[in-house]
């Protein structure tokens, strides 16, 4: 029996390894998302469509990854795939179909000079060397936020490290910034990464020099949980400099790409790279950002999700937080200056603020300039009688009197033989 072309126990041969905790479950089910034909599917389709490629996720979603790629690897015609969708739609309204039509020929005229088995096959086995799993939707430790991106959603996720990492996502923050960071930028980056991690929360950024990488780089060093998301394979890591650095956040974190391995970063996999960010996040934080920064796409994509949108100042002199100053000024960020008011876009928090009530659930009144005075002019150790006090404070007995009183009935101030002295 062959599968796209190919010795079925070759396609399960080459899908197992990425699938180390589902190995030998497969279903009867053709579709299934344990069936091997499947899982070669998924794997295929992030080979021959680019990262955040509607047309491919309105076709997956409707038809399924198997059922998709036989009609690209069948070559059927554009009319032929559209009957087929709509078909599917009306039998069991699996998505939606209309206005896929013209987009059609123009996608499959894009996939099919990518389409070879032996690649695919090739990035398997690249994935088994590197110790790669393949994570598609509906695995438990699926990022569920990247659901939120519709037809634009990943297809699946190749990823490196701890299951912990993944599970950890939905309770994390998104850090992101300028590549060429100030000092004033990594010192942010460094406390707010810190100060997340001891709140428990997940620091989610995208490895590049600069913000990115101090803000994995103090998450680490705080014994927390951190991942990158690249733009191109998970077997090689890039920046190149940073080598080092994601070697340990796949030690201690994860490091994940919707793309397969031996991918190599481009531009645009670099701007669709940050949609992901933005998604699996609880929010985005901004620390350092130039006017063109492609830190600004990480925040219009977390703001196009409604996810909260953070933004840390910067001196108005430095040309390295004009895109952070041009987030809070057009678009409605908030101005975030510490890791509490960062943990706080999410909820995180906010519970812990300062409780002023008393014993009694009364919240104390505020004191009086004259309260205030008699208070200063009080002294711990040395009591002190009315006119001295009236003295030192610039008040009239009588007023120092009922300030004195009401110290008294509020706990700050205590009568002895000699006179009065302040209660710490």
């Amino acid at each position: 029996m062959t599968v796209f072309g190919l010795d079925e126990a070759v396609v399960r041969n080459a899908t197992a390894p990425v699938r180390p905790d589902v190995a030998g479950a497969a279903q009867d089910d053709p579709d299934g998302p344990e069936n091997p034909g499947e899982v070669f599917a998924r794997a295929a389709w992030t080979s021959i469509a680019e990262p955040g490629d509607g047309v491919a996720g309105a076709v997956v979603g409707i038809l399924g990854a198997a059922r998709a790629l036989t009609a690209v690897v069948e070559a059927w015609p554009a009319e032929r795939l559209t009957r087929s969708l709509a078909a599917t739609v009306d039998e069991n309204g699996a998505g939606d179909a209309g206005g896929l039509r013209l987009g059609l020929e123009q996608a499959l005229a894009r996939w099919r000079p990518r389409l070879s088995s032996a690649e695919v096959i090739r990035s398997l086995r690249q994935a088994q060397r590197t110790g790669t799993r393949l994570l598609l939707p509906g695995d438990p430790q699926w990022p569920t936020g990247v659901d939120d991106l519709g037809q634009h959603a990943p297809l699946a996720l190749w990823w490196r490290g701890r299951t912990e990492a993944l599970d950890a996502l939905c309770h994390s923050i998104a850090l992101v910034g300028a590549r060429a960071a100030t000092g004033y930028g990594e010192h942010v980056a460094m406390e707010a990464a810190a100060g997340l991690v001891d709140r428990g929360l997940a620091i989610v950024s995208g490895a590049a020099y600069g913000i990115d990488g101090m803000a994995h780089r103090s998450a680490l060093a705080s014994k927390g949980t951190t991942v990158a998301f690249l733009a191109g394979g998970v077997d090689r890591f890039y920046p190149s400099g940073h080598d080092a650095l994601l070697t340990r956040i796949v030690e201690a974190g994860a490091v994940l790409s919707e793309l397969p391995c031996g991918a190599a970063p481009t531009k645009w996999r670099f701007l669709q790279r940050n949609r992901l960010i933005a998604a699996v996040s609880g929010a985005t934080v901004v620390l350092e950002a130039g006017w063109r920064s492609g830190s600004l796409n990480t925040a219009g994509h977390a703001a196009a999700l409604g996810r909260p949108l953070g933004a840390v100042p910067g001196p108005v002199t430095s040309p390295t937080s004009a895109g952070c100053h041009r987030l809070l000024r057009d678009y409605d960020a908030i101005c975030v200056t510490t890791a509490a008011e960062m943990a706080e876009l999410i909820g995180v928090g906010v519970e812990l603020k300062l409780d002023l009530t008393g014993a009694d659930g009364a919240v104390p009144r505020e004191r009086t300039s004259e309260q205030v005075r008699v208070f200063d002019a009080l002294s711990v150790r040395a009591p002190r009688v009315p006119a001295d006090i009236a003295r030192r404070s610039g008040l009239s007995t009588a007023a120092v009197l009922g300030a004195l009183g009401t110290l008294d009935f509020e706990g700050s101030a205590r009568e002895r033989a000699t006179g009065w002295v302040r209660v710490t």
